[in-house]
């Protein structure tokens, strides 16, 4: 595995070589990015590109009812907001005093909320998974056990070329 250092080294000559080999449009803002860190060390865990519109799904099991639930999230600028919640069964956490509907089994809520930063507790128990767009990633591997924030970046393809191959050299 390489440290952090040369990762950084290896990173900025592969930015330089582009835009000196006449990828200027590197350096250009890209729509944004959904960055997933961990909420203790504020280190990046995964960080994805995205576009108003994408979809962003957290599921998992409630502890207590044993039962799916899923929070559905569509990007807005910078912001998530959070466009449906899917559930089986009324348990703790879960909304009571809302307006729910009912569809094919399951009571479906619009939360009618938006957030710059998600705070999320995957946990074991609960499998949490993380869905953007059509690609799933598992949240409790991903964060290890700890709390992770989510948050919507602007940020240019030079940093996100940066981001994956630094994922890559990780891997």
């Amino acid at each position: 595995m390489r440290t952090p250092q040369r990762r950084q080294i290896f990173a900025i000559l592969v930015v330089v070589t582009l835009v000196t080999g006449g990828a200027v449009a590197v350096a250009v803002p890209v729509d944004r990015t959904l960055v997933v860190s961990d909420a203790g060390t504020g280190d990046r865990l995964l960080v994805v590109p995205v576009e108003d519109g994408t979809t962003v799904d957290i599921e998992y099991t409630h502890s207590v009812e044993k039962t799916p639930v899923v929070d559905a999230y569509e990007v807005r600028e910078e912001k998530l907001d959070n466009v449906r919640m899917e559930f089986s069964s009324y348990g703790a956490g879960l909304p009571a005093n809302q307006e729910i509907e009912r569809e094919n089994g399951s009571f479906v809520f619009d939360p009618d909320r938006a957030y710059e930063r998600l705070v999320v507790n995957p946990g074991a128990v609960a499998g949490h998974t993380l869905t953007v767009g059509d690609e799933q990633y598992d949240l409790v591997t991903l964060a290890g056990g700890e709390a992770v924030v989510f948050t919507v970046e602007r940020r240019t393809t030079a940093e996100i070329i940066v981001q994956r191959i630094q994922n890559d050299a990780e891997l």
